[in-house]
């Protein structure tokens, strides 16, 4: 497994880590935490720990299913920067109460589920002329 799949199989434990530690926090003393740490707390298990683990799964085994090497790794590369990125800045934001980090971190993981469809989709795709 290339390192960069394997970073993201590590960060996604560690947001479970961090979201499941949040939502308990929450739940033990709701008053004590800003309005959106829900908000927070979804985003880091669904983007942090499912989105980072499909990621970092994904980007290992299609080119595995397919024969093919992966379309773009420059790509994936930029896709990890982006999600984790973009997942801090969103969380951040939305506990500080501050629209425009969150905003931004939106966008750039919006950004990163963009790029691995497409480099899934070219990986996976029948009518690829292959070397």
């Amino acid at each position: 497994m290339l390192p960069r799949n394997r970073w993201f199989v590590v960060c996604a434990l560690v947001y479970a880590l961090a979201g499941g530690a949040l939502g308990l926090a929450w739940l033990a003393a709701p008053g004590a935490l800003p309005a959106l740490a829900p908000r927070a707390h979804a985003h880091l298990m669904l983007v942090g720990f499912v989105g980072m683990m499909v990621f970092g799964i994904g980007l290992h085994i299609l080119p595995r299913f397919t024969g093919h090497p992966l379309f773009s790794e420059r790509m994936a590369d930029a896709q990890f920067a982006f999600a984790n990125l973009g997942l801090l800045l969103m969380v951040a934001g939305w506990l500080a109460g501050l629209a425009l980090p969150a905003t931004v971190g939106g966008a750039l993981v919006w950004a990163a589920f963009l790029m691995f469809a497409i480099n899934a989709v070219a990986t996976v795709r029948p009518w690829a002329r292959r070397g």
